[in-house]
């Protein structure tokens, strides 16, 4: 099985964490969606970060359709609560993570235009997406006692450290540790695991 993408990003980077923890093995080609685009195309036609490739040849884009895959497929313990109440907790935190990671993305893209095509207003509007976002998890993480939902590990564990490392490489004048303390703690006990610790985000 083969995933395919670049863990610099963050949908990239949770997917091959979440099968590394379900026990799944996986070879990690590192193909950029832009400086690999035509030998990522001959993998996958849509040139869609992360694919996912099965020994036999199907293919499974998107990482939470990948993430829910592996719940099921995997041997490791499931990464979401069985609880319903739990459940929505994590399901309600990893979307708030997801929109964190969405709007960095954006700007990242935002900052590859030329300067004068930029949208000033619509960059503006994105920024503060990305800021209500990481107070929200801010807020949740402030009122966790271990992880943030429960005493064990979550795909909203996961999916929030992978976004606040994201924005530590990309958005580190917007999105500072001091102004969200909580958040950086998370993440920097979450990037001491294994699985993320042999996963870099580079």
């Amino acid at each position: 099985m083969k995933l395919i993408g670049m863990l610099d990003s963050p949908f990239v980077r949770r997917a091959a964490i979440t099968l590394k923890l379900k026990g799944l093995p996986f070879e990690h080609l590192s193909l950029s969606v832009f400086r690999n685009f035509d030998e990522f195309q001959s993998i996958n036609p849509l040139v869609k970060a992360p694919t996912l490739v099965g020994d036999d040849g199907w293919q499974l884009v998107d990482s939470t359709l990948i993430i829910d895959w592996a719940e099921t497929a995997g041997s490791g313990p499931s990464l979401m609560p069985s609880d319903p109440a739990a459940r929505l907790r994590a399901l309600r935190l990893t979307g708030l993570a997801l929109i964190a990671a969405e709007k960095s993305v954006q700007i990242v893209y935002e900052g590859k235009r030329a300067e004068d095509r930029r949208d000033a207003g619509w960059l503006a509007r994105v920024q503060g997406q990305l800021k209500a976002a990481c107070s929200e998890l801010e807020r949740e993480a402030a009122g966790s006692d271990d992880w943030l939902v429960g005493d064990a590990l979550t795909q909203a564990d996961i999916t929030t450290a992978v976004t606040w490392r994201f924005t530590q490489l990309m958005q580190p004048e917007l999105i500072r540790p001091h102004d969200y303390p909580a958040l950086a703690a998370h993440s920097a006990r979450a990037e001491q695991l294994p699985a993320f610790v042999e996963l870099p985000p580079i």
